[in-house]
């Protein structure tokens, strides 16, 4: 990298490329000495890079502003092409909906004020536009308040830019600052709080969240009216323009020319509550809140840390999380050398793990943040360990309140998290969960863990790491491998059944063809046996042989797939094949998942086979206690959308295709027009027409171009056939998954009379002293230690709580549906308030 990129790119930071220096001020004197004569021979290079530097590392912006202040004394026209690219690209992330770059760029702009770039006036035009925008969108008569997350999204924009240049704004144009805050303060009075109880981390009794609360915007706003009654003074943003004051007082203001802001799509004109909710869940989609605080320790652990710096610190960590996503180790030491004069460690713990617990899902995969969070304990091995072992058990001790799905993200990340340290924990302090009945959340939360962890690495690592609390090797899955029906004892002899089971075996190994399979079974073993013993032995005895890996599996499911198909063709005789799939890999979750994630792909069983297979009574026993039969449904679900999202990626492919080939058809053909309409010598003879080769030739081409059009065209209809046919399978999938849903919570959940929220089914079993039928230890008969909630209200609480999940995450896929689900689910006398609330959460919006 030349020497000024790596000046520019490493200002503020300690390094070799400023020597021994740590001072703001002679990093950016050092910087602009280089900057300012490399401006002179590619100054073209120069300003791409230093926006690029500006709006990917952000928390550095004060200083890239100060270096931008001083190059305009020397270079007026550079940095008037500079404050046009900022605008221009503004502009185009406000188009786009680029939620970053907008508040990244506003950001940048402000910081730009502080070094006289930039006129004030200017400045406050955007903001006052922005603001403008808002209150238009949630106007119910000019605007459409379902988009009111995008209005929402401007004005934390101009709050959360105040921190880099509130003072100078306050020092400059007091009124007009001043008659910002005043609008945001009447945006905020006609605006509707709505509940997000459904993004909640914790449901402690009330799916329905307090509209008392402050949200987002009203408690952004309060910290900064806190930050100007204060002076505008903070900690955590560095002021390296004050130190060159005295030369930037001289340099050229330039002007932001207007912006213009997205408009919102129209409101329903037949006022549907279905597509009004569909627009504000897209709404939300595009313009997610970016962070919600999880407030995990005690408030003495960040005594020090003002509201507003909190809020700066939130922004530099995430702005580094998703700036500096491709390399970890970088964005680790970024995120460990923040440029604030306080320690931080327990914030971004709790920043940290309010990404990973994000809802409705964080920006990136869970395996980002492991990576992270394992090179930031490396990176302060002294202070950042105890910090997440504490998060750790401060999530613990709520985890019955804990949403299902942020719980099963903290599973994944705790198990992958140890694996990186040797699985080593002080599980000792857990050890007191065996006390618990088996379907407490402690109890089946340490459970996970550890089955999770025996996927990670082997039984025998795991039983060792445990060795200081040696009784929870209850909690650890089998050691036990398949459960094979029809193996052989030495000096019994052979049943009927195994020795069908090692004939079958010898065909395998023969490599016989699927075909001859099918005849063979049909022939000798269907006829005398009837259809579930022959199920059994097929599928016993294939999986068997598919059982050393998953290698193994696949090769199996991919050469004698057509067997399972031929005797299991509809959905009935799929959940018989998944009940002896279950059967077989009874001791192995992981391997019971696998192979039904593969049978799925391979199309031997239908996603409504495994959702009527999961809602059996075989599972619905276990949807407490163990995790797995939701484990299924979410990959048969997540299968599912991920072939409707990737015919839609192909559908706009093809799209886009076509219309290029459509271009050059029409190209082809006016050249070939063209050609036929001139006169040209042929023997003397003016003949009309160009000489025939190139005629030839171009007539190939107009066939040539017409077929591949033609070609594409079919394939576009093609693809648009089976995304329609993936449409209407998804609406038939979604009405069985809530009426099961709806099916087996009808059966457990207390009268709706007597309970009407969360808070009412936790009530009943606090009251409940005795242990009911269902409260009984199964394995021994005798009644477990007390827990807070019984084993009834539990499962209610469970199944409540994926209830939540499930249509908190395929929201996007069930919209498009919602009124045909009212008219046959959600509208019937006999649904229980309980399951609409879960759905009306999930989907924040009313469904009565």
């Amino acid at each position: 990298m030349s020497n000024w990129k790596t000046l520019l790119l490493r200002i503020g930071e300690k390094g070799p490329e400023y020597g021994t220096s740590s001072d703001y001020k002679d990093h950016i004197e050092t910087c602009f000495g280089v900057i300012r004569r490399e401006i002179e021979r590619s100054g073209d290079q120069v300003l791409p890079f230093l926006l690029q530097c500006a709006e990917q590392l952000p928390h550095k912006i004060p200083l890239y502003g100060t270096l931008i202040g001083l190059l305009n004394l020397e270079n007026e026209d550079f940095v008037q092409k500079l404050v046009e690219s900022v605008h221009a690209n503004f502009q185009v992330a406000l188009d786009s909906g680029n939620c970053n770059s907008i508040r990244i760029l506003l950001r940048f702009m402000t910081s730009l004020l502080c070094s006289k770039v930039i006129q004030p006036a200017s400045l406050i035009v955007v903001f006052e536009t922005l603001l403008s925008s808002a209150a238009t969108t949630v106007d119910e008569e000019k605007g459409n308040p379902s988009w009111q997350p995008q209005a929402d999204f401007y004005v934390i924009c101009i709050l959360s830019s105040l921190p880099w240049g509130g003072s100078e704004l306050a020092e400059q144009v007091p009124d007009e600052i001043e008659r910002v805050l005043v609008g945001i303060q009447a945006y905020l009075s006609i605006r509707k709080n709505s509940s997000t109880s459904g993004l909640n981390f914790f449901h402690n009794g009330e799916f329905e969240s307090s509209l008392a609360e402050k949200d987002f915007v009203e408690d952004l706003l309060d910290r900064i009216q806190s930050l100007a009654s204060n002076g505008w003074k903070l900690e955590s943003v560095p002021r390296p323009h004050l130190s060159f004051e005295a030369q930037l007082v001289a340099g050229k203001f330039h002007e932001l020319l207007p912006i213009k802001c997205m408009e919102q799509p129209s409101p329903p004109s037949d006022h549907s509550r279905a597509y009004s909710g569909k627009q504000k869940h897209d709404a939300l989609t595009r313009y997610p809140q970016r962070i919600r605080r999880l407030n995990i320790f005690p408030a003495n652990k960040m005594e020090d840390v003002q509201p507003i710096d909190r809020f700066v610190v939130e922004e530099y960590l995430l702005d580094v999380l998703f700036y500096l996503n491709g390399c970890r180790k970088e964005c680790a030491s970024y995120m460990a050398n923040l440029p604030v004069t306080f320690r931080y460690e327990y914030l971004m713990a709790e920043t940290l793990f309010s990404q990973i617990l994000l809802l409705p899902q964080p920006p990136f995969k869970t395996l980002y943040y492991t990576l992270v969070i394992m090179d930031l304990c490396k990176a302060l091995p002294g202070a950042f360990p105890a910090v997440v072992a504490g998060a750790v058990r401060a999530l613990f001790e709520k985890i019955s309140d804990l949403d299902m799905e942020s719980r099963a993200r903290l599973i994944l990340w705790f198990s992958h998290h140890l694996s990186n340290f040797q699985f080593i924990w002080p599980w000792e302090e857990w050890a007191y969960v065996l006390d618990l009945p088996k379907w407490a959340p402690k109890r089946v939360f340490v459970q996970e863990i550890l089955q999770r962890e025996v996927r990670l690495s082997y039984w025998d690592k795991i039983k060792q790491s445990i060795e200081n609390a040696t009784a929870l090797e209850e909690l650890l899955p089998p050691k036990a491998g398949p459960n094979f029906m029809y193996s052989l004892e030495e000096g019994k002899e052979k049943t009927e059944e195994q020795q069908l089971s090692a004939e079958l075996s010898r065909k395998v190994k023969e490599k016989q063809t699927a075909r001859d399979m099918i005849v063979w079974i049909e022939e000798t073993i269907y006829p005398v046996h009837g259809f579930e013993v022959t199920l059994t032995i097929v599928v016993q005895t294939l999986l068997d042989i598919g059982s050393k890996s998953f290698t193994h599996l696949v090769t199996v499911l991919e050469r004698y797939g057509q067997v399972f198909s031929k005797l299991c063709p509809d959905n009935d005789k799929q959940v018989m094949l998944l009940s002896q799939v279950s059967t077989y890999w009874k001791n192995n979750v992981q391997m019971t998942a696998v192979a039904v994630d593969r049978m799925m792909g391979y199309r031997l069983v239908s996603n409504q086979a495994i959702v009527r297979w999961v809602f059996s009574p075989e599972n619905v026993d276990q949807f407490h206690v163990s995790d797995q039969p939701w484990e299924i449904l979410g990959n048969a679900l997540n299968k599912t959308y991920n072939r409707i999202s990737d015919l839609r990626k192909d559908i706009s492919n093809i799209t886009k295709n076509v219309l290029v080939a459509e271009k050059a058809s029409a190209n082809a053909r006016v050249e070939l027009e063209a050609a036929e309409s001139k006169l040209s010598l042929v023997e003397g003879e003016p003949v009309l027409g160009e000489n025939p080769a190139k005629m030839k030739r171009l007539k190939s081409t107009v066939e040539k171009t017409g077929e591949a059009e033609l070609s594409l065209r079919e394939s576009l209809e093609a693809k648009e056939a089976l995304l329609n046919r993936a449409l209407s399978e998804t609406e038939v999938l979604l009405l069985l998954l809530f009426q099961s849903f709806l099916g087996v919570l009808k059966e457990r959940l207390p009268d709706p009379t007597k309970v009407r929220s969360v808070q009412d089914l936790k009530s009943i079993g606090a009251e409940d002293d005795k242990p009911s039928a269902m409260d009984v230890d199964s394995e021994n008969g005798n009644p477990k230690k007390s827990c807070e909630v019984g084993e009834r209200e539990q499962w209610c609480l469970s199944t409540l709580g994926y209830l939540t999940a499930f249509t908190r995450q395929y929201a996007s896929e069930i919209w498009p549906h919602m009124e045909k689900l009212e008219s046959e689910v959600f509208s019937g006398e006999d649904v229980h308030p309980l399951f609409l609330q879960a759905i009306s959460s999930a989907l924040q919006f009313p469904l009565h």
